[in-house]
């Protein structure tokens, strides 16, 4: 890549608007280290606020957020400036957009964030949770989004055993003559 032209903060939007992997894969291969993309990627904003992964998620880009967030440290729930929306909240309203007969289409947008950890418990600058912004009508997102947030609720609360006492039966009195 030459010095003369779109900074790598620039391609890398312009990637998350196009669904242009082969774009996103030139300006990260031209990067020399997983510390520096991380950077790059969590700090590339457009003019309002939205990062990469609210880009790529507001215009139903998957391949290039597949890519996005295949990459080390990257932070899956950024806020953005202008309604503290996450990605999430993004693809929400994206899949939302979508004709009706289309909306199924759009949900492996949602499911690839979710699978990446992104917290379907954050509120926006309207205390609305992504379930919140769901068309009642397209249950099946609405289910998929209750379905996260329970894990994500209670997989905070579980506890890991150790493991280590497991020697077997412990002779209870039961099993005596």
């Amino acid at each position: 890549m030459s010095d003369e032209g779109a900074t790598p903060r620039e391609l890398v939007l312009e990637a998350c608007r196009r669904n242009n992997t082969n774009l996103l894969s030139e300006v990260l291969t031209s990067i020399n280290s997983p510390e520096k993309i991380a950077d790059l990627l969590n700090n590339a904003k457009d003019g309002i606020g939205n990062h990469c992964l609210h880009i790529a998620a507001s215009y139903g880009s998957y391949e290039v957020l597949d890519t996005l967030l295949d990459q080390e440290n990257l932070e899956v729930d950024p806020l953005d400036r202008l309604d503290r929306d996450t990605p999430l909240h993004k693809a929400i309203r994206y899949i939302n957009a979508l004709p009706a007969s289309e909306r199924a289409s759009g949900h492996p947008i949602a499911e690839l964030l979710i699978d990446a950890g992104a917290d379907p418990r954050i509120r926006n600058k309207a205390k609305l949770k992504p379930v919140e912004l769901v068309d009642p009508r397209n249950t099946e997102l609405r289910d998929v989004l209750q379905r996260a947030e329970y894990s994500m609720t209670v997989g905070d609360d579980l506890v890991v055993r150790d493991g280590g006492d497991d020697d077997g039966p412990t002779g209870s009195a039961s099993d005596s003559d």
